[in-house]
């Protein structure tokens, strides 16, 4: 069996701008000011409660067990509902039928929370590409350790897999794993590419089965 594992927000989907505008709903709802857009791109990657501690962290706001929990709730509750900025990455779609097609077992590991990566995912017609959905909240460890990836992996009923995500948390977490990473760059990282640890790199969907083909051969250990 050959398996791939997907990151979902900057991999699947651009969602920065409805976070954002989330994010800042949140802040609004107390009183407080916004973040930036690049902000939002900068603090994505380890979940919503770090994301909404750096947002906490940014605006100069004292640690507060209480404000954290408030924005927290008022800004899942946003996000699950909002999807009129977010657009999936051009050729997704197609790239994940043709993998499908050629008998790729596809899953999906993400550091988002259940509710609103189930809601973006139906959303978008891209739940019945991925039997085995991993969340943030699906184990008690999140991206970058391996757990998740893990998780995902034996769900797929296989014993190794690719990666496929756009940030440092997912090149350090298929480090952990020990499995081979690709990175899409048009998504959320904050390091040039060259300082990611990846073993192909892509831009356009319509490249990516020929890099999973390559890296699926058995001496990378692959099913």
């Amino acid at each position: 069996m050959r398996a791939a594992v997907f990151d979902l927000d900057g991999t699947l989907v651009d969602s920065a701008p409805d976070i954002h505008a989330a994010a800042n709903a949140a802040l609004a709802a107390q009183g407080l000011g916004a973040i930036t857009h690049a902000q939002t791109v900068e603090f994505l990657g380890d979940g919503s409660e770090v994301f909404v501690a750096r947002m906490m962290a940014a605006l100069d706001l004292p640690e507060n067990a209480t404000l954290h929990a408030e924005l927290y709730r008022s800004f899942i509750v946003a996000y699950e509902k909002t999807f009129a900025l977010t657009r999936p990455f051009t050729g997704i779609e197609a790239t994940l039928r043709a993998l499908q097609a050629a008998g790729w077992a596809l899953g999906l590991c993400t550091n988002k929370p259940t509710a609103p990566t189930h809601a973006l995912l139906d959303h978008f017609g891209l739940a019945p590409y991925f039997p085995i959905i991993v969340c943030g909240d699906t184990l008690p460890q999140r991206k970058p350790d391996p757990a998740p990836l893990f998780h995902a992996v034996h769900g797929l009923g296989a014993e190794s897999a690719v990666y496929v995500g756009d940030s440092e948390v997912d090149a350090q977490t298929a480090t952990e794993a020990a499995l081979p990473f690709v990175l899409f760059t048009r998504g959320y990282r904050n390091l040039p590419v060259a300082r990611i640890a990846h073993d192909a790199a892509f831009d356009d969907f319509t490249a990516l089965p020929a890099h999973l083909d390559a890296l699926a051969q058995p001496e990378r250990g692959a099913i």
